[in-house]
């Protein structure tokens, strides 16, 4: 792999991993619940999804789900089914808002864990299993077929992996900033609704397309 074609591969994600979709999301309401620092768990399980299903889609996997219709299908599903279910959980607890402070202070249920923010990033991150055949399609580009193709890969993923998480900082730091915002019951309850609402979006989104 030449500096050409890693560059272009850099762009490539860097755009791509920008655009905002259910793990950014999650980036946003986790940073401003629990703050950028917390969500660090969270970023860590988000990446640990995406790295793993990349690995799998090297090993042919995507090949195999594109094989498979209804394998692939099944994991659509299923995936959509725990973004609606985030979603409406995320719409519910909006009626039990009362301002950021009031509710981390009265339910101490309501600061998670770091394992249970991680365990909500992979699980929010491995729900579409399109991103197997988006890697599947994606790598083989910018991978030289005269050169080994492990050192390749390695390159690759450590590239999306740095980049990935460049973005989950900024938009854990942009809910960050509006956790203040948040202390307002109104404007918690609000946030809860539109973020929940978006996720079921997302859910939704992912039924109808193919």
């Amino acid at each position: 792999m030449n500096l050409h074609t890693w560059l272009l591969y850099v762009l490539t994600v860097a755009v791509v991993s920008g655009i905002p979709g259910p793990n950014m999301l999650l980036m946003v309401s986790h940073g401003a619940r629990h703050g950028w620092r917390r969500t660090t768990a969270t970023m860590a399980g988000c990446l640990s999804a995406l790295v793993l299903m990349m690995s799998i889609s090297a090993a042919g996997l995507g090949l195999f789900l594109r094989a498979w219709p209804t394998l692939f299908d099944t994991l659509r599903i299923g995936g959509a089914a725990y973004l609606a279910w985030l979603g409406y959980r995320t719409w519910r607890s909006a009626s039990q808002a009362h301002g950021l402070n009031a509710q981390l202070s009265a339910s101490p249920a309501a600061v998670l864990a770091g394992s249970a923010l991680a365990r909500n990033g992979f699980l929010v991150a491995s729900s579409n299993p399109k991103a197997i055949l988006f890697a599947a399609a994606l790598l083989p580009q910018f991978i030289d077929p005269r050169a080994p193709g492990l050192p390749q890969f390695a390159v690759l993923v450590s590239t999306f992996a740095v980049i990935e998480v460049a973005w989950y900082f900024v938009y854990a730091g942009f809910g960050a900033r509006l956790a203040p915002l948040l202390r307002s019951a109104p404007v918690a309850r609000a946030f809860h609704r539109v973020t929940g609402g978006i996720f079921i979006g997302f859910g939704a989104a992912m039924v109808a397309l193919r």
